[in-house]
């Protein structure tokens, strides 16, 4: 009488073989790690999950943590910068128009910064069975975008307490901006988790470039106060080149009603619809550095 075990190798011995890990070439190599990673998603969903109530574990408020954290920076921000420094007086509505900028930077430094150290944090399942290593920094993803649909509902219910709900064609920005943020710090996250496996000091370092770049995109002042600051056209488009100073002015197009008329760079969609382009170029150079790159991860951790 056939066991268990003796069945289970029967039906592993006729599964055909299949070389694990990263394949090689370019073009084949990114449609086959595709296909593992679409072929995990099930594994994928409860890795976001886990994500979820790993962050918030033992918590009283949980998931409203989500919602306590941007709100105090925004009070934060209203009261040193706004009203100390004046700034609610040169921008209106300057509370809605700071949430706004702080809505698309949390997602994108949630992203950049959790998904740095994804790979070195889940260093024992890594070591133990072979899988698409992209789900880890993947699942980061995912977790970052439930907790910004909560902000963004926080954003969406200021507008209307403030009696300027967006409506009409400006919604149009909303997903261009989104998708320039997404794939970028989607690639970031990908690119520096390899790279954080090999060199450790990149994730404290990323935490640095992050808070250089906050204050380097138009989300504490407008680009009307950049503007006239930049005679010279090369540094205005060097500031441009910035990916998220573009999404940031892309989200105050869409939420900020009361900046209606405010100068705004010309042709501000087209230049996300080229950064876009060059984001999923970027996203797609990421994952085959990610691909080659993860073979020793499981030595080097």
């Amino acid at each position: 009488m056939t066991t268990t075990s003796e069945a289970r190798a029967a039906a592993l011995a006729r599964e055909p073989l299949r070389v694990a890990g990263p394949q090689p070439g370019f073009a084949s190599g990114t449609w086959l790690s595709i296909k593992d990673i679409v072929g995990q998603r099930e594994l994928l969903g409860m890795l976001v999950r886990r994500e979820l109530k790993a962050k918030y574990k033992d918590s009283t408020l949980g998931f409203l943590w989500s919602m306590l954290r941007p709100l105090a920076m925004l009070l934060i921000y209203y009261i040193a910068l706004g009203e100390f420094l004046g700034a609610a007086r040169q921008i209106d509505d300057f509370a809605i128009f700071i949430f706004t900028g702080l809505t698309a930077w949390t997602l994108y430094s949630d992203i950049v910064i959790t998904g740095t150290g994804s790979i070195v944090t889940n260093a024992g399942l890594i070591k133990k069975i072979y899988l698409p290593r992209e789900v880890f920094p993947l699942s980061v993803v995912g977790s970052a975008l439930f907790n910004f649909v909560i902000q963004l509902g926080i954003l969406l219910a200021a507008t209307a307490l403030v009696g300027r709900f967006p409506t009409g064609g400006r919604w149009l920005y909303l997903p261009l901006a989104m998708g320039v943020l997404v794939v970028f710090a989607t690639a970031l996250a990908l690119l520096l988790s390899a790279l954080n496996v090999y060199l450790r000091d990149i994730q404290y370092l990323v935490e640095i470039i992050i808070m250089v770049f906050f204050w380097i995109s138009p989300i504490v002042y407008s680009w009307g106060l950049v503007a006239p600051k930049m005679p010279n056209p090369f540094l205005e488009q060097l500031y441009l080149a910035n990916p998220m100073t573009l999404v940031v002015l892309g989200f105050q197009q869409v939420f900020w009603v009361a900046g209606d008329g405010s100068l705004v760079p010309d042709q501000l969609g087209t230049r996300l619809v080229v950064a876009l382009a060059v984001g999923v170029a970027f996203l797609w150079v990421s994952q085959r550095v990610f691909a080659r790159l993860q073979a020793n991860f499981a030595q080097e951790l």
